[in-house]
C-alpha cells in the first residue's frame, strides 16, 4: 500500500478529531430552541476568542467566500450615498476580485494596487489610491497562492485616519497566524475549513462600526444581515475548530524548503522568503521543464496530494493572477505547484515527499524535448 502524504490544507484540512467529537451529536440527534441556540453562542464565542474579538461581533456564513462576498457588498450597498470607489491589491482572492468586478459592472469604480516581485503591496500605495469616494480598502493577510503576510497594521492606520472601513481577508492566515484586531480592522473573514473544521460554514468578524447590508434576504438570522437555516453542525465544528490551539509548522517547511532546493535544479520559490513575511504552512515554487498540472498528477499517483494553479480554483489550467503579477514569466507560471501543510504533517512525511518528488520531476523532465534541448 502507497504511503499516503496530505500537502493541499489550503484546499481544506481534515477534520480535526477533537472538531468531529464536538459535531457528532447534532449528526445523531435534532437539536432545536434553546440547546441550539446555546450552541450557537458557545461557537461565537469561541470564534471571537480566536480574533479576540466579542460574540455579538461574529457573524456566521456557509463559506469564507460567502464571508467576503457580504463583507465586500454588504458595506458598498450601506455606503452608496457616501461614495463609490474601493481599493485593493491586484492579488485578491477570487471571492474579493470577482465581488468587486461585479459592483464594477453595476455602478461602482475600484483601484487595484501592484505589488512587488515577493507579492507584498506598499501601504503608502494603498493610501495614493485613496480618494474622498473610498468606501472600503480590502486586502488579504496573507495570500492563498503566494503565502506572502501583509503589513496590514499600517494598511489599518491609513484607512482609520481617513475613516474608511477596512476588510482583512484571513481565510488562508486563520488558524495559522495571531491576528490582532487593534489593527484598525473593521471586517475580517475566516475559513473554518483551513484550519481543521468543517466545510459548510464561514466566519465574518464585522466591527459594530462597521456599516454592513445583507445580501440575502428572507429571515432574522445573524442579527439580520445573513438569512437562512444555520448549518447548526458545521457552525458547532467551526467554533470548536477556532478553539484549537495554533500548531506551528515551521520546522516542518524549512524541511521541505531546503529539501527541495537540494534535489531538484533550477526551482523558484514564488513569494515571500521564509520567515516574518510568509505563511508558516505555504511554499510556491515553480519549477522549470514541468507543467505544474502534470507533477501534481503523477504526484497523486504515488500517493502525494499537492495542488497546481490558483489556490481554490480547481480544473483551471489557466497561470494563477498572482503570479503573473509578481512578474513571473509564462513558462515558470506553468511549473508552478503549492505544497500546504497541516497539524497532520510529520517529519516522516517530508522525508518521504523529498525521496518521491525528485523522481518524478525527472521522470517528467526526460519526457520533454524542450527540456532535453
Amino acid at each position: 500500500m502507497k504511503r499516503r502524504v496530505y500537502l493541499n490544507h489550503l484546499s481544506g484540512t481534515p477534520l480535526a478529531p477533537e472538531v468531529h467529537e464536538a459535531m457528532r451529536p447534532f449528526f445523531e440527534e435534532h437539536h432545536h430552541g434553546l440547546a441550539a441556540r446555546e450552541a450557537i453562542a458557545t461557537a461565537r464565542g469561541q470564534c471571537a476568542q480566536l480574533i479576540g474579538g466579542t460574540p455579538e461581533e461574529i457573524l456566521f456564513t456557509s463559506s469564507g467566500t460567502e464571508a467576503n462576498n457580504l463583507a465586500i457588498k454588504g458595506t458598498a450597498f450601506a455606503q452608496r450615498e457616501r461614495g463609490n470607489h474601493l481599493v485593493l491589491s491586484n492579488i485578491e482572492h477570487p471571492s474579493i476580485e470577482q465581488s468587486i468586478t461585479w459592483l464594477e459592472e453595476n455602478g461602482f469604480e475600484a483601484t487595484r494596487v501592484p505589488v512587488d516581485s515577493e507579492g507584498f503591496v506598499s501601504p503608502k500605495a494603498i493610501a495614493d489610491a485613496v480618494t474622498d469616494k473610498t468606501i472600503l480598502i480590502a486586502t488579504h493577510h496573507a495570500s492563498h497562492d503566494l503565502g506572502t503576510i501583509q503589513d496590514i497594521a499600517a494598511i489599518g492606520t491609513i484607512a482609520a485616519k481617513r475613516g474608511i472601513p477596512f476588510l482583512v481577508d484571513a481565510t488562508a492566515s486563520g488558524g495559522w497566524l495571531p491576528i490582532n484586531l487593534a489593527a484598525n480592522i473593521s471586517l475580517l473573514t475566516l475559513a473554518p475549513h483551513r484550519f481543521g473544521g468543517p466545510q459548510g460554514a464561514g466566519i465574518l468578524y464585522r466591527n459594530r462600526r462597521a456599516p454592513l447590508a445583507p445580501i440575502i434576504h428572507g429571515g432574522a438570522q445573524e442579527d439580520g444581515l445573513r438569512a437562512g437555516t444555520e448549518n447548526l453542525a458545521a457552525i458547532v465544528g467551526a467554533g470548536a475548530a477556532a478553539a484549537l490551539p495554533i500548531v506551528d509548522v515551521t520546522v516542518l517547511q524549512h524541511q521541505l524548503h531546503d529539501g527541495l532546493l537540494k534535489t531538484i535544479e533550477p526551482v523558484r520559490l514564488n513569494g515571500a522568503e521564509l520567515g516574518a513575511g510568509r505563511l508558516p504552512s505555504h511554499l510556491n515554487y515553480s519549477i522549470e521543464g514541468i507543467e505544474g498540472e502534470g507533477l501534481a498528477l503523477a504526484l497523486d499517483l504515488q500517493g502525494i496530494g499537492i495542488a497546481s494553479g490558483a489556490a481554490c480554483v480547481t480544473k483551471n489550467l489557466a497561470v494563477p493572477p498572482a503570479l503573473t503579477a509578481i512578474g513571473l514569466d509564462a513558462a515558470l507560471a506553468k511549473g508552478n505547484v503549492l505544497l500546504s501543510l497541516g497539524r497532520d504533517t510529520t517529519a516522516a512525511d517530508i522525508d518521504h515527499v523529498l525521496e518521491v518528488i525528485p523522481k518524478q520531476v525527472d521522470k517528467l523532465r526526460s519526457l520533454s524535448p524542450a527540456w532535453d534541448a
